[in-house]
């Protein structure tokens, strides 16, 4: 397994892996800011840069197309297969994610949706095969707002890696429109957060066999972005 361990932001000053000036399009790109995604970066709509990756046991799927597997527009597959466009975290594996110089802000509705690739057994809705993973925000990379979450109610309030992703780049279903585009919302306003620059993911529950195991990241849309 190719193991990328970059530990978490500025407090302990180190810089982020694929942070830059390029948006997704390119995924290409390096900063020397302390904090990874610079302020002066391109502002994106969609994760376009890593601040820090620290892989669980059994991760591997998708570290030789990282960072820019989990960058742009989500690959879903739909309700009926996962999607392989995508990198495992690994059991506890954790990623931490931003926007080039862009913010999510508190809008109405959902602010950020978060895209795995759940799907349901046999076609089943009540039947779900999911690994799910907790999410939290930061505005400054030190201070963490995290999202309640509810791992044994159905649906799994608060958590990612439950609902099936039908937003696909390439298809031209947009990540934009959480009417049709599927994956896993968040409101910022629960958290009574006003802004954040970044979007930090951790596998819960450790499902899987390697290379596969843990929470399998596909994308993240920023539906309210400071900068449109």
């Amino acid at each position: 397994m190719h193991r990328v361990m970059v530990v978490f932001l500025g407090a302990l000053g180190l810089a982020g892996v694929g942070c830059g000036d390029e948006g997704p399009a390119s995924g290409a790109g390096t900063t020397n800011e302390p904090y990874g995604c610079s302020a002066d970066a391109a502002p994106t709509r969609a994760a376009s840069c890593v601040v820090a990756f620290e892989p669980g046991d059994d991760a591997g799927f998708g570290a030789d197309r990282f960072p820019e597997v989990i960058y742009g527009e989500p690959l879903g597959n739909g309700s009926t297969s996962g999607g392989l466009d995508v990198l495992s975290l690994g059991r506890g594996g954790s990623i931490v994610l931003g926007f080039g110089g862009n913010a999510i802000i508190d809008g109405e509705g959902p602010d950020f949706v978060v895209f795995e690739n759940p799907f349901f057994v046999s076609d089943d809705p009540n039947n779900v095969y999911a690994e799910l993973a907790e999410v939290s925000v930061s505005a400054d990379g030190e201070s963490w707002h995290v999202f309640p979450c509810a791992e044994d109610a159905k649906p799994p309030a608060g958590c990612a890696g439950y609902s099936p992703v039908f937003a696909n780049g390439d298809l031209g279903v947009s990540s934009l429109d959480p009417s049709v585009s599927g994956g896993d919302t968040f409101d910022l306003a629960e958290l009574g957060v006003s802004e954040a620059r970044f979007v930090r993911i951790r596998d819960l529950q450790g499902i899987g066999a390697a290379p596969n195991a843990g929470f399998d990241l596909d994308a993240i849309a920023v539906l309210h972005p400071k900068v449109p």
